[in-house]
């Protein structure tokens, strides 16, 4: 209503969530058919993600009310953004009485905070929600997919993604690296395995020594595949199958973020433009 939505749209809109209904299948087997009272179809109407971002978009408004903090959503997953522990908290708690008045309520076993600047070593208090349920301050959390760590700057984890690339290759070459040809592996790893390395870090300011770890683990698997430890070798058979290097892929994707990135009209895009 508040959007101005013609009065016929939300009856429709009312009409349609009002009357599902659900069951659960397992195997052969069929449950009881029962009523669904809240929530959206998933999956089932290309409407379900427009109407989640309309009923949570006055969370977001929160930040507002507190300088420099921001409230990023995407899905289920709420990010807090604030200067300060003290207007974290205070945002927080803003937030929570937001979400429990739109009969939602913050996962704090899903939940942590963590803590980046100069006094990330400092020790503090914990965020508590209104249930008494402390959110821990970690050294390490995921976001989308990304794993940031406690520091001083802004700073990514890439140990996982390595690790998580490792057991890709492996599991590849371990099946047909016997049998097929080295095209073919390396096809494979180039379209399976380094959008797992390098998913995400387009965006994040890598310095050499990143760069380096990332081409190491891309190199090493290929001494293993030519069964060679000369890396003179190993750089020649890459320009033959054209396989570029995480560094060379990073740096392109990268010139494509920052102009997409400058493009966008959305604010805290804006606002970290001007900070620059």
């Amino acid at each position: 209503m508040k959007r101005q939505v013609s009065k016929k749209l939300l009856d429709i809109l009312e009409n349609w969530l009002c009357g599902s209904y659900a069951c659960i299948k397992w195997g052969n087997l069929w449950s009881n058919i029962f009523t669904i009272k809240f929530g959206v179809p998933q999956g089932s109407s290309v409407l379900s993600p427009v109407l989640f971002a309309i009923y949570m978009d006055d969370v977001s408004e929160c930040s507002k009310f507190y300088c420099y903090s921001y409230v990023i959503l995407y899905a289920d997953d709420i990010l807090y953004i604030a200067p300060t522990v003290t207007l974290l908290d205070r945002l927080f708690t803003t937030c929570e009485v937001e979400l429990t008045y739109h009969d939602m309520a913050i996962n704090s076993k899903k939940s942590c905070c963590l803590r980046v600047g100069s006094r990330c070593d400092r020790p503090c208090n914990n965020l508590c929600t209104s249930g008494g349920n402390l959110i821990p301050l970690v050294d390490e959390m995921r976001c989308l997919g990304l794993f940031f760590v406690r520091s001083h700057t802004f700073k990514c984890s890439l140990d996982h993604a390595k690790r998580s690339f490792y057991h890709a290759v492996n599991g590849i070459f371990g099946r047909i690296g016997r049998t097929a040809s080295e095209e073919v592996i390396s096809e494979l790893i180039r379209s399976k395995c380094l959008p797992i390395l390098l998913y995400g870090l387009e965006a994040y300011p890598l310095n050499k020594n990143n760069l380096r770890s990332l081409d190491f683990s891309v190199n090493r698997f290929f001494m293993k595949l030519f069964n060679t430890s000369d890396i003179q070798t190993v750089t020649e058979c890459q320009l033959i199958f054209g396989f570029k290097l995480p560094s060379a892929i990073i740096a392109d994707r990268s010139k494509i973020f920052l102009i997409k990135y400058n493009s966008c009209n959305n604010l805290l895009f804006k606002l970290s433009r001007l900070s620059l």
